[in-house]
């Protein structure tokens, strides 16, 4: 059934102006009910509908307008600097901030690469891949093999991304990390604002040790 969905994700519809022909992917729509897809605000639809094969990328500029962690949560950023740092390194206040999605060539899937500005020196650059697959439909890939499946739903202005499970793949087989060594629960969330604007929220929360990540972002489309 998958394997039918993704043959179905690349659809040609003439391009807004008359000139050739636009490019939708159906993926993301795919993961989510069809009336809560289309109450989602037009904005919305269109950055997650975006077809970025070969050459094409999008990016989207903006600011950092917090970044909180928690004396836990700051360890883990630590720990997973092992895997490629995907989570920011440091607390921190407003700080620039831009995100590039492209595609994952090798998977058909979406490479997106963020850049946080920081007070001093380089920004911390994280790059993670989106990939239509799994149990779940979605997966998010961090690095050195771990990733994570994804539930996606839509709110009346919003699309969320919450984690699911925990996976680590290892010489082509994929071990599902239980529960009680995982970090908690990941809730992403892209919000409308308004005129090619949206928020952009990052949440980690473990059972037992509470809030250990809280980023809130603002951005527009480039």
């Amino acid at each position: 059934m998958q394997g039918g969905l993704q043959r179905q994700v690349q659809k040609r519809r003439p391009a807004p102006d008359g000139g050739g022909e636009a490019v939708y992917d159906y993926r993301f729509r795919h993961l989510v009910p069809a009336g809560d897809w289309d109450a989602l605000p037009g904005d919305v639809r269109r950055r997650f509908s975006k077809r970025l094969s070969g050459q094409r990328v999008t990016s989207y500029r903006g600011e950092i307008v917090w970044t909180r962690l928690s004396r836990a949560g700051w360890l883990l950023a630590q720990i997973c600097r092992a895997i490629g740092a995907p989570l920011p390194t440091k607390a921190s206040g407003a700080a620039p901030a831009a995100v590039v999605v492209s595609e994952d060539r090798g998977s058909g899937g979406q490479i997106w690469t963020r850049l946080y500005g920081r007070p001093h020196g380089h920004p911390q650059v994280i790059h993670s891949a989106k990939r239509f697959a799994g149990p779940t439909g979605l997966e998010e890939h961090i690095g050195g093999g771990f990733g994570m499946a994804l539930i996606v739903r839509a709110e009346a202005d919003a699309l969320i991304f919450t984690s699911d499970h925990y996976f680590w793949r290892i010489a082509g087989v994929r071990l599902r990390i239980p529960r009680w060594l995982a970090p908690g629960e990941t809730l992403v969330a892209h919000r409308y604002l308004g005129s090619g604007r949206f928020a952009f929220d990052l949440k980690v929360s473990h059972p037992l040790l509470g809030e250990l990540l809280d980023q809130h972002a603002l951005f527009r489309d480039d």
